[in-house]
């Protein structure tokens, strides 16, 4: 298993009703979660706003510190590792952010912004690795001496999962990373991580909000609902036949081609 999460639980201070005197009082985001994610698989995790989806990625990568419960990764537990501990493994987990305009450096070229995680890592051939990067999402090597905004948003989205690649990571979690592209870029970015999945050997976790980019790209999918597990279990079984009412509510909301639609 790439991934064994048990019982994970936690919580962020309400800083809405924050009181002059005392403590401030928490919130409890996740419930008590526990999932596996096997090597390889493409995991999809659904819900609505406020399901506790983006909280939980961050979770798993040790970027929120959980209050209860444990996450296994590859075999080390890393609950409680420290800042310095963690250092080490985090080339082998990255994250590709869903707004790549405000993750990516606008002061940099795309090429200083893939090299930054290499060097911060220390490693060796980084200029190789800035084009190997770029060969794989698609983009000319010459796009490493661009700025940010002279990109389109499915480009910039290209140099986020070229930054996450270049460290050959072996999981990957994307946080609604199509949300804000149109549907042509949205179908360019899955048909890549669907070919990088395949061709690198990774294992993904993809957040969304939207069942039907979870159904063209996860072979699994997580179902939360106000921080809690309401369903799990195989793509194409849970979209044939789901178990839990809030699952058939999300089902409900997709919307169905209109087959009377004609075109300009």
């Amino acid at each position: 298993m790439m991934y064994k999460v048990r019982d994970l639980k936690l919580s962020l201070p309400d800083m809405a009703h924050k009181p002059l005197i005392g403590a401030t009082p928490r919130i409890e985001i996740l419930k008590g979660l526990s999932f596996d994610v096997p090597k390889g698989a493409v995991l999809g995790i659904v819900g609505g706003s406020g399901s506790g989806k983006s909280t939980l990625g961050r979770a798993m990568l040790r970027l929120l510190a959980p209050t209860g419960g444990s996450i296994c990764f590859d075999g080390t537990d890393i609950t409680h590792l420290s800042e310095d501990q963690l250092r080490g493994m985090r080339q082998r987990f990255q994250m590709i952010f869903q707004d790549p305009m405000s993750s990516l450096n606008p002061r940099r070229r795309v090429g200083g912004i893939i090299a930054a995680p290499l060097q911060v890592q220390r490693l060796d051939g980084i200029p190789t690795r800035i084009d190997e990067a770029l060969d794989m999402v698609g983009l000319p090597r010459e796009f490493a001496q661009r700025y940010p905004h002279e990109l389109s948003g499915g480009q910039r989205q290209r140099v986020g999962i070229a930054r996450a690649i270049a460290l050959r990571p072996d999981f990957i979690l994307a946080d609604e990373i199509v949300s804000g592209l149109d549907v042509s870029s949205q179908a360019q970015v899955l048909n890549l991580l669907g070919k990088l999945v395949r061709d690198l050997g990774l294992t993904l976790a993809f957040i969304s909000h939207d069942l039907s980019v979870i159904r063209r790209l996860c072979d699994r999918v997580l179902v939360l609902h106000l921080g809690e597990i309401v369903e799990e279990g195989a793509t194409v079984s849970l979209f044939e036949a789901p178990q839990a009412p809030y699952t058939r509510e999300l089902l409900s909301a997709i919307p169905l081609p209109d087959p009377h639609q004609t075109w300009d």
